[in-house]
Order: structure tokens, then sequence, then C-alpha cells
């Protein structure tokens, strides 16, 4: 491969993936004087190229402009493109989701390696530039941190390299090339090549230089590669640091390594030995034993720094490098996985680099507030699915504490499963022989620039490629190049040929109780879930049934939820308005839609909703009170809660009673339980109370404000038997009935309700003179599909539901009066089954109260309810929501263990997640109360019984408006509030998105006899 004619051959020839490519080294920093060193400020001996370049896009390779490179080649006219960044985000071509299948599947029929002959997309860049004054007399290279797919770099008019991989560095000796004054570096970068095959990953296909491009020189003497390894004692107590060291340049004179621990005190000096001599580099070591070592982790990520000085033969300072060292021991005891001793779980997320305006092109704030969020929400691990990240993540994740699994730039997904079946026969890399060493390098570069990182636990060999002998050898090199990690690759499942290719049982998406087997069937390799939790749409419902195998087998060791961010564009639509666009927006085809959107976090980098479930699973610290005590007990491994305060406060009916501040101090893997002493003030009173326990930061760190809270805790209880619901109705005056031939009126002071028999049910709820009724109240047994529900086909299999909300005939009208109230009942016939009935029954009160009972009569054979309801429209100016019920997120009954009891107030407006497919969101478990209110405090109370609450649903839209809308902007105009009282909706799933059924004990069984009944209240008026 050192051939210096380019050819385009080399883009369909699996043998050729780099040309005159610099070999592959660490990331490390490197200054001129120690002071540089010791700021680890930006490097002198960098010079970047981002910016803006001139640019030429052609759809076909035969319609490039072929020799653009040569220097009398005029790019006057061209269009400007910026660098880093991706052609198709930049007017130029379209860009395209697909998941599993080929990005030309549908339009060519092709094999690996063939490449499309149809269209190829090349972007011809050209940038001219001057070397910086610091860089004359110097050696000069570039460096391409990523380029998709594959590139030809020209330097004044001679060709230079050509490279493969999209994620990891290519490097190219530009100092053959260089001449004084004006440079003209062309590059052609083509989206097809045959690493293509290869990068089958699930998201969106671009092209182009996408990460950063810049110059670099080097000083005389020059540490080009280093590798460090730490090293503990029996004791995990005392350590040992031990680097080899690649020197390069002439007039060696000697090299010294200084060690500064985390608190900037001088651990360690020694000299460097030289180790061997090969020709031009010179390759040195050292082993410096650290007594009292102060140990790496995600909870405490202690930090020491390497100072390697490198003097020239006269005893001149050539170079001084810095490393972050993070002393700690990954290793497999007794089949488990330990770190520095102890059992680790991970409590992680997959990621991709995204961000929704610039595609994988991010930057340091983009990666800061990614951190951030992890550490915030108890999230200690990633898995960098499903490439190499940029190095600077890689310096957060050492920084902040995060554990990562490294994954190099493998998936050929669509060469072995089709539409979910698996069909290898032309599986790539497989056993093929021919695909070794294209797989082999871009193991070789992720190993090489990301070995030095201590956040680094696991190399993995890439994602979803089936299994087979090449694979195999790529683990073999991970454990032989670096003994000190362990080796994932999850493919192995599919393919037990090579078993040994992984070091864990890793898989994807399997069931809790398929685990659960797997964890009782003895096995030889402890289990992570490297994808689970599906976090499409409205989903993570039933998280806790995973979370809590943690505790009861040691050999799960937790799992990596699919997945971090939202994978939209932002798009505008026929209107100039913008939107979160997926796959199929741009007119690609093919395409996945928006299977794309499975974040935690919205494109947008908001938190979903379902951040509050993964929080609170994800807590190091349980808190669990009771009436009388509070347990503490800390999972942290190696850091006690001295740094926190803990908080307990306790609520009556929502409203705060009492709270109190208690100095806790429990060591790791340990617990302590407390007395609650809140007595005071209120609690003598009947109703329900609730215990909040909350542990806070006491000081600002890197990653959250004092006061962050990092764990919670609640207990829920009862003082006396009086139903606060059933009291609100003891304030009675005259009613008066009137019975119309086709209306019922019920009249009180200041009110007025309507029943029609005609229409059968509530048509008008009139207080004050206001109408709250825009939309009569309907039995509803229909929600709006999530993306899960598709998955399982719900819109085929329940559609019966949806058709039995759309038109309930009531058979029966029945007037009663009794009590002190008037009850007026409709009973309703279901389109669904002849022997399915429902019957809403509403008793009006003297006050204005309105007590409202809903039943449903099963019928054997019927599929799964989605939702027991009744829903009603009030006007949009009831906008303002306020709250007691368990939030202050949207939960749903497999998906509430984050949410708390409490009162907290949200908009109608803002009630729908911002999932990127409208479908069900914004629902409440617990609800004991919710006030609809306009601006002036006037409106509606929902009320039930502390004992049996109800779920609420308060939102803009029906489930029918939702169900058929694809995207935000096909919403209708708002100009109603929707009211849903739901005496159950079943849960949201999560296992997968593509045919996982919420877990029995969440769905609603419509062959048995259900009701629910809640009241609604006047709010703000005078009665």
């Amino acid at each position: 491969m050192n051939t210096k004619q380019p050819s385009q051959g080399w883009l369909s020839d699996v043998g050729v993936f780099a040309v005159n490519r610099l070999p592959a080294h660490s990331d490390h920093r490197y200054y001129r004087t120690e002071s540089e060193a010791r700021e680890l400020g930006d490097m002198n001996l960098r010079h970047s190229l981002n910016g803006t370049w001139k640019f030429a896009y052609s759809n076909h390779p035969d319609s490039r402009p072929a020799d653009f490179y040569l220097p009398e080649r005029s790019c006057a006219g061209w269009d400007f493109i910026q660098v880093p960044g991706h052609i198709q985000l930049q007017s130029y071509g379209r860009p395209q989701y697909v998941n599993t299948m080929y990005p030309w599947d549908g339009h060519e029929e092709l094999r690996p390696p063939q490449l499309p002959q149809k269209t190829n997309p090349v972007g011809s860049y050209v940038k001219e530039f001057e070397l910086p004054a610091r860089f004359h007399d110097q050696p000069v290279y570039i460096s391409f941190q990523g380029v998709e797919s594959a590139f030809y770099v020209w330097l004044n008019g001679q060709f230079v390299g050509y490279s493969e991989d999209s994620f990891t560095p290519s490097e190219f000796d530009l100092t053959p090339f260089m001449q004084k004054g004006m440079n003209k570096l062309a590059v052609e970068v083509y989206q097809r090549s045959t690493g293509s095959w290869i990068e089958d990953q699930d998201f969106w296909r671009f092209s182009g230089i996408f990460r950063d491009v810049y110059l670099y020189t080097a000083p005389k003497l020059h540490v080009r590669d280093l590798f460090v390894r730490t090293d503990l004692d029996a004791e995990y107590k005392h350590g040992v640091l031990r680097a080899d060291v690649r020197v390069q340049g002439e007039e060696f004179g000697y090299a010294e390594a200084v060690l500064i621990d985390p608190d900037g005190t001088e651990a360690g000096r020694t000299r460097l030995n030289p180790a061997a001599d090969s020709g031009e580099e010179l390759r040195l070591s050292l082993a410096l034993p650290v007594q009292d070592t102060r140990l790496w982790s995600a909870e405490i990520p202690a930090l020491y720094t390497l100072l390697i000085y490198l003097y020239d033969s006269s005893d001149g300072l050539a170079e001084v490098v810095p490393q972050q060292i993070g002393f700690r021991k990954f290793e497999m005891i007794d089949r488990i996985m330990h770190l520095n001793g102890k059992r680790l779980v991970f409590k992680g997320v997959n990621r991709h680099e995204w961000n929704f305006q610039r595609g994988r092109v991010l930057t340091k704030e983009d990666m800061l507030f990614d951190i951030r969020t992890l550490k915030q929400n108890n999230i200690n691990a990633v898995r960098t699915s499903h490439y190499p990240n940029q190095t600077l993540w890689y310096e957060l994740c050492d920084q902040y504490g995060i554990y990562v699994i490294d994954e190099m730039n493998l998936e050929s997904h669509g060469s072995w499963q089709k539409m979910g079946a698996i069909e290898p026969s032309w599986v790539v890399p497989g056993d093929r022989p021919e695909w070794k060493d294209i797989v082999m390098d871009r193991a070789v570069s992720m190993l090489e620039r990301d070995k030095n990182h201590p956040s680094i636990l696991i190399w993995s060999c890439g994602n979803e490629s089936f299994g087979g002998e090449v694979i195999y050898q790529v683990s073999e090199f991970f454990r032989k190049a670096d003994p000190s990690r362990l080796v994932h690759y999850e493919g192995v499942f599919n393919d037990r040929r090579f078993n040994d290719t992984s070091d864990m049982e890793s898989r994807m998406y399997a069931k809790p109780a398929d685990v659960e087997a797997y964890l009782n069937s003895n096995p030889e390799k402890p289990y992570i879930t490297c994808e689970y939790m599906h976090a499409m749409g409205n989903s993570l419902g039933g998280m806790h049934k995973y979370t809590e195998l943690e505790s009861k087998y040691p050999m799960y060791q937790g799992g990596f939820i699919w997945d971090y961010i939202d994978q939209a564009l932002l798009k505008e639509d026929s209107y100039g308005q913008p939107y979160l666009a997926y796959g199929g927006d741009f007119n690609d085809r093919a395409t996945d839609y928006n299977f794309c959107g499975n974040g935690i976090v919205y494109a947008d980098r908001k938190w979903s909703p379902k951040m509050q479930e993964v929080k609170f699973l994800y807590q190091n610290i349980k808190l669990i009170p009771d009436k009388d005590n509070l347990t503490i007990i800390n999972d942290q491994l190696f850091a006690d809660t001295s740094s926190h305060v803990l908080e307990i406060v306790l609520y009556r009916e929502g409203e705060e009673i009492r709270r109190t501040e208690v100095q806790v101090n429990i060591a790791p893997l340990s617990s302590q339980t407390l007395p609650i002493e809140l007595a005071g003030q209120g609690e003598e009173l009947p109703g329900e109370y609730c215990i909040h326990a909350s542990l806070k930061l006491k000081e600002r760190t890197l990653w959250a404000e004092a006061g962050h809270e990092a764990a919670f805790g609640q207990y829920v209880f009862m003082i006396g038997s009086q139903d606060a619901v059933e009291a609100a109705a003891s304030n009675r005056h005259e009613l008066e009935v009137v019975r119309g031939d086709v209306n019922i009126g019920v009249h009180g002071r200041n009110f007025s309700v309507m029943f029609s028999k005609q229409i059968g049910t509530l048509v008008s709820l009139n207080y004050a003179g206001q109408e709250m009724i825009s939309l009569p109240p309907q039995p509803l047994f229909w929600r709006a599909s999530t993306d899960n529900d598709r998955g399982t086909a719900m819109d085929f299999h329940a559609a019966g539901w949806y058709a039995a909300s759309l038109a309930p005939k009531c058979t029966e009208v029945q007037l009663l009066e009794e009590g002190g109230g008037v009850t007026v009942r409709f009973d309703y016939k279901l389109s669904i089954h002849a022997e399915a009935g429902a019957a809403v029954e509403y008793t009006v009160y003297p006050d204005g109260g309105i007590r409202v009972k809903s039943e449903y009569k099963g019928a054997a054979g019927l599929p799964d309810m989605p939702i027991y309801a009744l829903s009603f429209k009030l006007p949009a100016r009831y906008n303002k929501l306020e709250w007691l019920a368990m939030g202050p997120e949207e939960n749903y009954i497999d998906r509430c263990s984050g949410a708390r009891l409490g009162l907290f107030e949200t908009e109608v407006k803002d009630s729908d997640a911002g999932y990127l497919v409208p479908q069900e969101s914004g629902n409440r478990t617990g609800v004991r109360s919710v006030r609809i209110l306009d601006g002036g405090g006037a409106g509606l109370t929902i009320k039930a019984s502390a004992r049996q609450p109800v779920e609420c649903r308060i939102s803009p839209y029906t489930a029918f408006e939702l169900e058929h809308a694809r995207h935000r902007f096909e919403l209708p105009p708002v100009h109603y509030t929707v009211v849903t009282v739901a005496g159950r909706q079943m849960g949201v799933g999560g296992d997968d998105s593509w045919g996982a059924p919420v877990h029995e004990e969440y769905r609603i069984p419509s062959d048995r006899d259900m009701s629910f009944e809640f009241w609604i209240q006047a709010e703000g008026l005078d009665l």
C-alpha cells in the first residue's frame, strides 16, 4: 500500500484502506516548556485548519472536477463549506437515516465489497494556507480527526495519501510537499467506499470532513507514542506506574519523569531507561512505585499527572509531555468484574455523538452538557455506540468520572440480518480473511489513540456484525496489546463458534426473565445488557425489573440504555417553522423514519421526562423512609456520604408541615437506620401524609451546583379515615330538577348541569355563568399509540377499542333523586363485543360538586384495553394546571418509581412530551387532585380519594388527533383543553420497540369488570 499513484479502484478494494498514512499513536499532548505543560492549555505546536474551505459537490465520481488539486486549477467561483461539518447538512445532497439496511437497498443490488454505480457523492475541498512562523524549518504533519468515509489528499499538486475509517484520526507527513508562501491543500471525499459495508450503524448517513483538521509539528526530540499502565498490589493500596515511550529525533540526551498527585504534590521522580533502539526510533520505559495510591473511579476520579521531560545531548529541554494518570485495576475475579477489588455495576447509557443542527459535529459545550447530564442523573457508564468518539470526550470521562466501553468502528448489520431474520450467507467480516486487515486496522487505530485513558475499562470489537474468526482475532489483539482491560462483543450470542471473543455475556434487549434464566444457569461469564430499555418515544416502562437484578445476582453487572439522545435534525416545515425532523423528512429513501428517536435526552438537549426514572433507578444511595425511621443504603464502592446533607420533609395533603437537615456519613457499601423526628403542628389532623428524604450536595462540584439532589426516597401514609373528597359534598343547598323531553337539567345556586338523553351524556356544566364543557364526556378505551404500541401492532390487534371509543351507544338513561343529590346514569353498549358494556353515573350535589362514577362490564376474548377512562373538552383558556399527584414529570404505572407525590404546577401546552412522533404522553398517576384554571384562577378541580387515586392526562389534543399525526406540525391549532381521567392506563413498556409487550401486571385485561370514580368541583367561582 505504498504506491504513489492514487486510484479510484482503492474505494472498492478491501485490501486498500490506508496509503501513506502515519501509524496510529496515543492522543497525548506535548509542549516545548514546562509551564505550558502544567497549564494543559492549547498546544502551540498545532495550527487549526478549521473554518471556511472552498468546495465543489458532485453527485457521481464521473462528474467531479478530477484535476482540481493541481496548483494551476482555479477554484474561483466555487462554493464554500465549513470544516468540520457534514456535506449533507450544508445544502448539498440529502441526509439519510437508516438502521440495519444499507442505504442503497432498493436502488442497486450489491454485495461486498461492491459500491453503488448510480451515485457516490464526492466532495472536493480546497484550503489555502501559509505556515505560521513557529512551524518554519520544522517537520509538518496534518491530522484529520474524522472524515466519512474515504478520502484522498494532495498538497501543491502532489499526492499525499489515502485513508478510510471515518472515526479515528488519519495523519500524513506533509514535509516533502511544503513550499514557502501559500500552499494548496486539496481533499477529495467519497461517501461510499469499502468501509461503508462495515459502517452500517443505526444512524444518519453523511459524508465529509466532520471532525477537526490541524497541522502539527514536533520538537527535534518528540514523544511520538506513549503507553501508560497502572497496577495495584493485592490490597489495592500501593501502586506502580509503568510507561513505554517512543521517541523520534536525534541528539537524545536523557529523559526524566515526575509524577504529581491529585493535590499537586510531587509523588515520585525517575529517569527513563532505554528499552531498545530501532533505527530512528528510541524506546524508553519507566516503572515508578507509588505508596498509598489515590485510586481512580467514577465516584472519586482522582487523577495524577505524569510529566515526561526530554533533554537533548546538550542537556537542553526539548519537550514536555503531560499525561493524566488514573490508578485503577479492572479485572475478572471469580467470574465477576471488579474495579479496585470491588464488584462493579454499570449504570450506563449508549451515546451517539449528536447535535440537532450539526449532526455528529460536536463542540466542547455539547460534551460538557452531556457529561454533566450523565453525572447529575446517576449514570456512571457510557458505551461509545458504535465508533470511537472525539478524544476530548475521553478526557472529560477521565476528569468527571465515567466508565467507558470504547467501541471500534465496525458494524455490518445489514449483511446478516434482514427484517429481523438472521441470514449470514454473505456476512462481513465473518470468517473472510480478506477482511481481516481492514477490520484490524480499525481496532489498532482505536486502541493506540485511546489506550491512556483510565475511564476506558473495556474494549469493544464493534457492534452487530454477527460473529466469526476475524472478530475473534480482533479480541485476541486487544488482549495481547492491553491485558489491563477486558474485551466485549455482543455478537457471539448469534455465533457461538468463537464464544471466547467476549469476556462477558452481553446481550441486547433480552427480557428480564431471560436474563434471570441465564444467571440461574451457573454461567461462566458475568452478564451485562449492552443495550436495553429501548427508549423510543414514550418508553422505559419496567426498567426496575432490570435494576432489581443488580442486588439479586452478583454476576449481573448492569447495562446500557439505548440510547442517550434523539438523533433528530432541525428542519423547517412548509410554512417556514422549525421542527425536529427524522428519517424520510428529507425525501431520503430507503429510510427507517423515526427509529432514530430513542433518547432519554431530546435532540435539542432538553431532558426527556424518561430521565426522572433513570435517575431514581440508577441512584447509588438508597433512601428508604417509613413513618418513624429512615434507612440509608450506600451502594457506592469507594465514596462515603460526607459530601452530602440529608434533608427530610413532612407534607400533609401536599403542604409542607416541617423539614429538617441531618449530617450523615455512611461508609461505602454499608447502611444505617436513623430515627425520623418530624412530629409537630398539623400531624394530629386526619389526612394523607408524605415523607420526602433527599440527599443533596453540600458544595458545588464540576458537574452540579450545591443543593443538587443525588438520591431520593418517600413514604406515604394516612392518619384517620375520613375521606376529604366526600367531606367536600357536605355543604348542601336545594337542587331543582327539570325533566325535559330531551334534556335533564339540575340547577343549584349559581350553577346548572344539563344531561342529554338524546346524546347520552352530560352536555353542560355552567358555573357562575361560565360554560365549562366544550365537548361532552365520553368513555375512552383508546390511547394515542406510542412507538412501543406500534411495535407490538396494538393498532391492529386492539383496533376494536379505537372504534368502541368513537361511538359508544347509549341504551338507557336513569334519573334518581336520593341522599341529597341527583344522579343521572347512562348505560352504553360497545361495538367491540355484544357482552361488553359501560356506564357513567353523575351525581350532582347542592354545592355544585359532581361525583362521577364509571363502570365497565367485561367480556371474554377481547384484547387488552389500552386505557379505561373518561374524556371531555374545556375551553382552551383553562390552561393552568395545579396537581397533587405523582410527578413532577409524566409517569405511568410501569414508569413511576422516580415520581414523587407532591404539589406541582404545569401548563396544558407543556403537557405533551416532545417525542418525535406525537403519541400518548403527559400522564400522571396517583392523582389526588388537579386544578384546571384560567389566568384568573377560575376553573375546575378534579379530585379523587387518596385510597383510590386516578390517572390524568390534560392536553391540547385528543387521543385521536395525536394518533393520526406523525409530526408536531400536523396537529391542529389549539382550541380546547382535553381532560382525560383514567381509572387505569396500561404501561408504556420498553424492553424493545418491535414486539416486546408491556409486562403482564401493567396491562388492562378486558374480561373483568372495573370501575373508578372522581369528583368535579368549581374552582375560583362564586357559587
